[in-house]
């Protein structure tokens, strides 16, 4: 069973503090608009309405007062008839859950709805005045998380999206460098299997920077800094798609070499030309990762231009032919401007 109490990527140290000062201003403000107990729903409500992104604040809010209202409301009617002892509060929780369901609520609605039922009875009394405030409550706390979300350095999830795109890059460049490297040295099966794994992971690489570029998209929403982040996630997915041509076809090149390999190849001159085109074309993105820029169309990449052969080779020529067909394909993907 693999399960931890450790997240992968721990929560930034300003959201921290929003969520804090969210829970603070919620409970304030509440307090002083809603007469009766502790305003526990509004600081609960505001805390977890800061979320990563303004959408998903949004959303959560929406989700937080739905639930809290559908789960008031379930009490409310069980605490008039069954007060609000220990079978009122389990079969509050029961219904409420029943009711998401139902309803096909979300999880997080429906654990909602439960949680303000179960509180409802816990902590008050079920009377239709005590109900309005909860309500009211949730809406303040929610609110106040969004306004601390926008108001506070709205947050863009540009960051890993840069970071996972570099990371595509520099493996990409390393299976081109590997892939150069095997053309002119001799392979074992066992070396030959592990080029080809090597090659398919990099889906994985191009599938985790797609899901960064999508969290990223998903955080401009209705981010008053849309404007000044937009043109820079269209770039990343700009290059995203660029580099996933590129593996695609730098797995395709692996998997030909991996089927026609014979221990000849390492000194065909045509497999050492190509490999020294890998290796440069290895190079342009590694520099590309150290500029920040993936465009290379501004000047003539290392991998100057396809290798042309003007008489077939004598030998290997079905691999040969297949690995440039390829290799044109990657200097296209190269020297091709990113609004192509």
């Amino acid at each position: 069973m693999n399960w931890s109490l450790r997240a992968a990527r721990r929560s930034s140290l300003l959201r921290v503090v929003k969520s804090a000062v969210a829970t603070a201003a919620a409970w304030l403000i509440a307090g002083w608009l809603v007469e009766g107990p502790p305003p526990v729903f509004a600081a609960i409500a505001a805390l977890l309405t800061v979320q990563p992104s303004i959408s998903q604040s949004f959303g959560r809010g929406v989700e937080r007062t739905v639930g809290v209202i559908a789960g008031v409301i379930v009490a409310s009617a069980i605490g008039l008839l069954l007060g609000s002892g220990f079978w009122a509060v389990a079969l509050a929780v029961t219904c409420a859950l029943l009711v998401a369901w139902a309803l096909r609520a979300t999880p997080g609605t429906a654990n909602q709805m439960a949680i303000s039922a179960m509180l409802v009875l816990a902590l008050g009394t079920a009377t239709p005045g005590y109900a309005v405030d909860r309500i009211l409550e949730t809406a303040i706390g929610a609110v106040t998380g969004l306004i601390v979300n926008v108001a506070i350095v709205p947050p863009l999830a540009l960051g890993p999206a840069r970071e996972q795109v570099a990371i595509l890059t520099g493996d990409t460049a390393d299976a081109l460098d590997r892939l150069g490297s095997a053309l002119v040295q001799p392979q074992t099966a066992a070396s030959l299997d592990d080029l080809l794994a090597q090659a398919r992971a990099l889906r994985g690489s191009v599938t985790a920077a797609e899901v960064a570029i999508t969290q990223a998209d998903e955080s401009l929403a209705l981010n008053p800094r849309r404007r000044r982040s937009s043109e820079e996630v269209e770039a990343l997915s700009t290059d995203v798609r660029r580099l996933f041509a590129i593996t695609t076809q730098l797995t395709g090149m692996t998997r030909a070499f991996v089927d026609d390999y014979d221990d000849t190849i390492a000194g065909d001159r045509y497999a050492t030309a190509i490999a020294e085109q890998l290796h440069r074309a290895a190079h342009d993105l590694r520099l590309a990762v150290s500029t920040g820029d993936l465009d290379l169309s501004a000047e003539e990449p290392a991998l100057t231009r396809p290798l042309e052969v003007i008489t077939a080779p004598p030998t290997h020529w079905m691999l040969i032919g297949s690995l440039l067909v390829d290799l044109r394909r990657i200097h296209d993907s190269l020297a091709a401007h990113p609004e192509a």
